[in-house]
């Protein structure tokens, strides 16, 4: 059965989106009603073509940052989290990886937002949706296995705790001490969310994948980069759904 799909009036009731032709706004809600579990888009055109929208349409949801487009045509609706919710035992995940990796999350805000190693690419015209952003060389070099010394060692010597904590999530992490890619990862979960506050997530993981909270399985610091939120959310639910089956104690 398809999931319900939520607005919130945080954003839609927003000068900024109110401001907007009511065909751009249609064309929002027409995405975001077709998105998959975490915002993702795969055919923006199509859908464009059904209600009869035009290109000026996508580009003003485009320039006013309600939706991400990639240069795989795919867009995500930027304040994905912000309207959705999906419980944890229905969430499947986006199949569209690549792009869900150039993401990262606003702990406080919830917003998508490119990951900062991006750059501008192509500008749309006015007969095309050009892609808006692609990885750059140097980004690839660094999520690469073999990237360079001077790379390696600008990452944390903090960031060997996280490997060494996943180490009892799966074994292969003793392997990933030198890996860029995860090296990178445990870098961004400590700057984001605080080496303390990691640790004590990563210490649930093994419940959580056990017990399946979470319906995907996290074994790598770059997986917890890119799931925190909805891992987060899927233990918390848990917790809180433990303690409400409580005997309640009467004195």
């Amino acid at each position: 059965m398809a999931q319900r799909r939520m607005f919130s009036d945080k954003i839609v009731d927003t000068d900024a989106f109110l401001d907007m032709p009511i065909s751009s706004q249609l064309l929002y809600f027409h995405l975001a009603m077709r998105a998959d579990d975490d915002g993702f888009v795969a055919n923006p055109k199509k859908i464009m073509r059904i209600i009869s929208a035009n290109d000026d349409d996508y580009k003003i949801l485009c320039g006013k940052k309600f939706i991400i487009q990639f240069e795989s045509g795919i867009c995500v609706i930027k304040h994905w989290l912000i309207h959705n919710l999906i419980r944890y035992d229905r969430y499947v995940p986006t199949q569209y990886v690549k792009e869900k990796s150039m993401l990262i999350v606003d702990k406080e805000t919830r917003k998508y937002s490119l990951d900062k190693g991006l750059s501008p690419d192509v500008i749309p015209n006015d007969n095309q949706m050009a892609p808006q952003y692609r990885l750059g060389k140097d980004r690839l070099g660094k999520d690469s296995n073999t990237g360079d010394k001077s790379q390696k060692e600008k990452f944390t010597q903090k960031g060997a705790e996280i490997i060494k904590a996943f180490e009892a999530v799966d074994p292969k992490n003793k392997t990933y001490y030198k890996n860029t890619t995860q090296r990178a990862a445990c870098d961004f979960l400590i700057e984001e969310y605080t080496l303390e506050k990691t640790l004590d997530l990563i210490s649930h993981i093994p419940e959580i994948n056990k017990q399946k909270l979470y319906i995907g399985q996290i074994t790598t610091p770059h997986e917890l980069k890119l799931n925190w939120v909805k891992l987060e959310n899927a233990y918390y639910q848990s917790q809180n759904e433990s303690l409400a089956k409580r005997p309640k104690v009467i004195y």
